[in-house]
């Protein structure tokens, strides 16, 4: 494991992963510099950002000052930086099946949770700021894709009797659900609303990462309209 070392960190908190990757750093402490990035502006897009950050174009990114060593993609850098740097086990545990069960939330969500709910968003709430029309059959079938991965969330992956996605302790796993699942709200859309352990969870996260979580979604709800 290495010795605390700083990073730079590049962001915009309107992206659930930045908003995860934001909680990650600021609960664990790893020394870091806040270097917010306006995906509003194309900021991630510019010849110096893919030069000297991330080829990719994209958020969020890092930049390890001493090395000068990069990595894109927030869960690539969410488990590096859980090995890398002493942070507390229950992020991301040494335990091979505890880890595997974070891991397991982690690979299904890509094709799961983030399709699903950030792609209802995409269509319904960003693409119309680009001034593309937005189809009601095309969004309802996507609101549609969206509360069935909710609902399977609801009755498959979260119990009464375990408080968090991958066990008994809050893992990055929570971290990158939690951010995705608040995503809907810009379009008007609360995933809490009749889903008793969806709401139970989600508040779980917010009390255990207070104040990081409520300060890494105030810019996305200030463009939210008020949800029931």
């Amino acid at each position: 494991m290495a010795a605390a070392r700083g990073i730079r960190f590049y962001y915009d908190l309107i992206s659930q992963p930045c908003r995860a990757l934001y909680i990650f750093l600021e609960q664990t402490k790893i020394p870091h510099q806040k270097c917010p990035t306006a995906l509003r502006k194309w900021e991630h897009t510019t010849p110096e950002f893919l030069r000297t950050v991330n080829r990719f174009g994209k958020l969020p990114a890092i930049v390890e000052e001493e090395s000068g060593f990069k990595l894109a993609e927030s869960i690539a850098i969410l488990r590096y930086l859980s090995r890398e740097h002493s942070v507390p086990d229950h992020w991301y545990p040494r335990d091979s099946r505890r880890r595997a069960r974070v891991d397991e939330y982690l690979e299904w969500q890509h094709s799961n949770t983030r399709l699903h709910c950030a792609g209802y968003v995409r269509y319904v709430w960003r693409g119309p700021l680009r001034g593309e029309a937005v189809e009601r059959q095309v969004a309802e079938r996507l609101r549609a894709e969206m509360i069935a991965c909710l609902d399977f969330i609801e009755s498959n992956l979260l119990r009464e009797d375990v408080p968090f996605i991958a066990g008994r302790d809050i893992s990055i796993a929570d971290l990158v659900a939690a951010c995705e699942v608040e995503q809907p709200k810009l379009t008007g859309y609360d995933a809490r609303v009749g889903r008793p352990k969806m709401t139970a969870w989600l508040q779980r996260v917010k009390e255990f990462t207070h104040p990081d979580y409520e300060a890494a979604h105030k810019v996305m709800l200030r463009f939210a309209p008020t949800v029931a």
